[in-house]
């Protein structure tokens, strides 16, 4: 148990209707005490019951800082642990640091980055995957990145991880059980039990890392690549989906030369869409590294939105174009549909085989149906985080991969009949694995670069 009193503002460091300092630490009640004079005076703030609010004042000797309401929340039943004080004052920044400097200068001391959560996770309150996910929450940019983070913090990472290790740990007792006492414990046919075993926890292992990818759309946004020849209304399908006059939109063909890349939010769901230059051929050199650039970007995005001018005939920088994306997931949309239509659905389904929608980006028409088609292509219209769990951290990630790989060569040790305690072995390393999600078995230089990812005063 960590003994040393700690202290930080817990909100944004900027004018608003309230700020709040905290403290955590076997001294936090004392420190209060020294600072604070309830309205009430008969009132003993150290005798205070825990999970009470109090009215009064903060003082520094003879001089009154604030008008506050001070929290008590005694451990073990706090946030760490331990005791915790919070001090709601007015949201000014002098005001909100002067108090700060005052719990410091009666004993405290400053908390660093994520401490707080830290000393949570330390002392056992929560596990490594849920003081993650508590950065998560507060980076979350979406209301399903929140939901997913929110799922993490209850503990479904936590409670999914611990049964398979228990799963892996019962296999390796029996193992070592049997090896320590033959006479007793026999190991005969146990292999192909252990074989399905293994196959199980496999199985559960591949459905979380199989989640990674949708968790990491979940958190970070979908890599998208809006691509197209020149004047196909790429810029102006930008300008719609940001709101606002972003890119560039004239009727002069190669206008947008470089990409131009902006994050938004439809159904929930953040994009992070790149507008590319127009694929064509060109002799001039800015240009064609523009277009290189935006073939370039469309190898690497989750998704491509195909902008095709319907006004115009197939040419063969549409060609290009669909031998580039004719294999990735992409949504094609006809535009100019105001205009007279040229190139029409079908003569775009000879080649493609991805959805199509109908647009006009200069009326703004069809882009409900764009819309509601992307929440469709990655979550099959609806999603349920009641009982779905996403990896977003790729952290997890890899040592999920790992754990299978140690169930693998488990797999490949029965299948070339080796000694049973080579299975230990690596059945131990599937299970480590696995403690290096909640926190078990792992360093304390990962630890302190976790938490130091999260502000001060959380």
């Amino acid at each position: 148990m960590r003994t040393e009193t700690i202290a930080a503002v817990a909100t944004a460091m900027s004018n608003a209707g309230i700020s709040i300092v905290r403290i955590s630490g076997s001294e936090a009640i004392d420190i209060i005490s020294k600072i604070f004079k309830p309205k009430n005076k008969d009132k003993d703030i150290k005798k205070a019951n825990s999970h009470t609010i109090h009215y009064g004042y903060i003082i520094d000797g003879s001089i009154t800082i604030d008008e506050v309401l001070v929290l008590i929340m005694k451990g073990p039943n706090s946030y760490t642990r331990e005791d915790i004080v919070e001090i709601d004052c007015h949201g000014g920044v002098t005001v909100t640091k002067r108090i700060l400097e005052t719990v410091l200068k009666y004993g405290a001391r400053a908390a660093e980055p994520g401490e707080f959560t830290k000393r949570a996770f330390l002392n056992g309150r929560i596990d490594l995957s849920q003081a993650e996910a508590v950065i998560d929450i507060i980076n979350s940019k979406n209301e399903y990145a929140l939901n997913n983070a929110m799922n993490q913090l209850k503990g479904n990472i936590l409670t999914k991880v611990k049964d398979i290790r228990e799963n892996i740990l019962h296999d390796i007792a029996y193992i070592e059980a049997a090896l320590d006492d033959p006479e007793h414990i026999s190991l005969e046919y146990f292999s192909e039990e252990l074989l399905i075993h293994i196959n199980d926890n496999q199985k559960e292992l591949r459905r979380l890392l199989d989640s990674a990818d949708n968790g990491r759309i979940l958190k970070e946004g979908i890599k998208t690549v809006i691509l197209g020849k020149p004047n196909a209304g790429k810029s102006s399908l930008l300008n719609i989906l940001v709101g606002d006059e972003r890119a560039i939109v004239t009727d002069i063909a190669g206008t947008t030369r470089d990409t131009l890349e902006e994050s938004i939010n439809i159904n929930g769901i953040s994009l992070n869409i790149v507008d590319t230059a127009g694929i064509r051929d060109t002799e001039d050199v800015v240009e064609k590294i523009g277009v290189d650039k935006a073939k370039s970007f469309a190898n690497f995005a989750d998704l491509i939105i195909y902008v095709v001018d319907g006004s115009t005939t197939l040419d063969k920088n549409d060609r290009e174009i669909i031998e580039m994306i004719k294999d990735k997931k992409a949504i094609i949309l006809l535009n100019k549909t105001d205009l007279d239509i040229i190139t029409r659905e079908e003569d775009l389904r000879k080649y493609l085989t991805q959805p199509i929608v109908l647009i006009s980006a200069k009326e703004n028409k069809g882009i409900d149906i764009l819309e509601n088609l992307l929440k469709d292509m990655f979550f099959n219209g609806e999603i349920s985080f009641n009982d779905e769990v996403y990896i977003t951290n790729i952290r997890h990630k890899e040592a999920l991969k790992e754990s299978i790989n140690s169930l693998e060569q488990v797999e490949k040790s029965i299948e070339d009949n080796m000694p049973e305690d080579f299975y230990s072995i690596d059945l131990m390393n599937a299970y480590e694995e696995l403690g290096h999600i909640i926190g078990e078995s792992v360093e304390d230089d990962l630890v302190n670069k976790i938490f130091h990812e999260f502000c001060m005063g959380k």
